[in-house]
C-alpha cells in the first residue's frame, strides 16, 4: 500500500474521523482510522460503534491496499508536517499483521513510522448507499439542529431523552430535545417528495458533526431505516444507531396560551447575563427575572461571595412578577436565537416560560422555573 496526498486537504478529513472516535486507547481498534487506497481514491472510515463516518478523497495511489492506524497520533503527525505533498507507505507484513507505515513529506528529510492494526479487525461501518434517502435543505436542517441539540438530557437513566426527537408531521419536519426541565423545539415546512418515515430519536453526536461540517448551500440526504439514521453530503457519509425508547409526549408541555409577555433587546440581555453570571451559584445556577412596568431586573447571588443586579429596558405592562430560572437554560438558547429582540411568555411564577425570538419564528424554547430560595 502506497499513496501520496496533499497534507492540507487530508488534515480536515482526519479531523472529522477524530471527532467520531471516542477512545484514545492506542491498543483498541476503535481508536484507529481505517484507510483503503484503491483506484485514484482513499476511503477513510471511523466509528465508535454507535456513530460511523466514511469519506472518499482523491489521492495518487501507487500500490493499492488497506490498513488502520491510531487516529489521534496520525492527526498529530499531519498537524506537525509542513504543507505540501505527503507520502504514506505500508511496510512489510508478518502473516496477516502489517508491521507499520512510513509517513514522510515529499522532498523533506522528515520521517515518521507508525504501527498499524489489520483492517480485518476493524468493525463494519454503517454508511449505507442503498437506504431510501430523501433530500432536505441543508441550511434548514442545520437551523433545526442548532435550536435543539444542546437541550438533550445527559441522564443515562432516562436514555430516551439522550437524543433529539425527529418526526414528520403533515407537511412539516419537527425536531425536539428535552432534559425534563427545558425543551428546544423547531419545526420547518418541507419540500415535496419527502416520504413518511418512522419518528426517531437521533444521537446528538452525529447531529453535532452534521451541524459543524455540512455547508449551508444545497441539500443534505437523509434516510431513517432499520433503527439507523444516515446522512450524505459532499463526499461524506455518516450513520448512527437510533436511540430506542418512547420519547415524552412533548406537546403536553407546550403552553396553548400565556397571560403575559416581556420583550427585551437581545444584545442588552446577552450583556446583562454575562455580567450577572459572575455571581451565579455554579451548582444551583439560579437567577431571577424581576419584571415590572417597562423594566426587567436580573439578579443573582453567590451565597459566600455576594450578588449581582442589573436592570434593562423592556416592553412590559403586566403585573409585577419574579421568576427564578436556571441561568444555563437562558444562556444556551441566547447563543443560537437570531434577531434583535427576545420575548419571554409566562403566566405564573411556577409554570412553563416560553422563550422565543421577536417576531416569532420556526422555533422556541420552554423553560421550567425553579423554586425560589427561602
Amino acid at each position: 500500500m502506497k499513496f501520496t496526498f496533499d497534507r492540507d486537504a487530508m488534515i480536515g478529513e482526519i479531523a472529522i474521523a477524530q471527532e467520531i472516535i471516542s477512545t484514545k486507547n492506542a491498543g483498541s481498534i476503535l481508536s484507529n482510522v481505517s484507510l483503503t487506497a484503491s483506484g485514484n481514491a482513499l476511503t477513510i472510515k471511523a466509528t465508535d460503534v454507535k456513530v460511523s463516518f466514511q469519506a472518499t478523497v482523491p489521492v495518487q495511489v501507487l500500490d493499492e491496499g488497506s490498513t488502520t492506524v491510531y487516529c489521534d497520533k496520525l492527526m498529530g503527525i499531519l498537524s506537525a508536517l509542513p504543507s505540501g505533498e505527503v507520502e504514506f507507505m505500508q511496510q512489510g507484513e508478518d502473516g496477516q499483521q502489517a508491521l507499520g507505515v512510513i509517513i514522510r513529506p515529499v522532498g523533506k528529510k522528515i520521517k515518521f513510522e507508525m504501527r498499524t492494526m489489520s483492517e480485518e479487525k476493524f468493525p463494519d461501518v454503517a454508511v449505507s448507499e442503498d437506504a431510501p434517502y430523501f433530500e432536505v435543505a441543508a441550511k434548514e436542517i442545520k437551523e433545526m439542529i442548532a435550536q435543539t441539540v444542546f437541550a438533550v438530557s445527559s441522564d443515562e437513566t432516562r436514555y430516551f431523552m439522550n437524543g433529539v426527537y425527529f418526526e414528520k408531521q403533515g407537511d412539516k419536519l419537527n425536531m425536539v430535545a428535552t432534559d425534563g426541565r427545558r425543551m428546544g423545539f423547531s419545526s420547518k415546512e418541507i419540500l415535496a417528495g419527502v416520504p413518511d418515515f418512522p419518528a426517531a430519536i437521533i444521537h446528538p453526536k452525529v447531529l453535532g458533526i452534521v451541524l459543524k461540517h455540512c455547508p449551508d448551500e444545497g441539500n443534505i440526504s437523509m434516510a431513517i431505516v432499520d433503527k439507523m439514521v444516515f446522512f450524505k453530503f459532499g463526499s461524506y457519509r455518516f450513520g448512527a444507531a437510533l436511540i430506542d425508547g418512547q420519547f415524552p409526549a412533548y406537546g403536553r408541555v407546550i403552553p396553548t396560551s400565556q397571560a403575559y409577555h416581556i420583550t427585551v433587546s437581545k444584545d442588552e440581555l446577552v450583556a446583562a447575563m454575562k455580567r450577572v453570571a459572575l455571581m451565579v451559584d455554579k451548582k444551583a445556577g439560579r437567577i431571577y427575572f424581576n419584571m415590572e412596568d417597562g423594566l426587567l431586573r436580573i439578579t443573582s447571588r453567590q451565597s459566600d461571595l455576594g450578588s449581582a443586579d442589573e436592570e434593562i429596558a423592556a416592553e412590559y405592562d403586566g403585573d409585577a412578577m419574579s421568576i427564578a430560572m436556571n441561568f444555563r437554560y437562558i444562556d444556551e438558547p441566547l447563543r443560537v436565537i437570531s434577531g434583535d429582540k427576545i420575548t419571554f411568555e409566562f403566566t405564573e411564577e411556577m409554570k412553563a416560560v416560553t422563550m422565543r425570538p421577536e417576531p416569532a419564528s420556526h422555533y422556541f424554547h420552554i423553560i421550567m422555573p425553579m423554586q425560589k430560595e427561602a
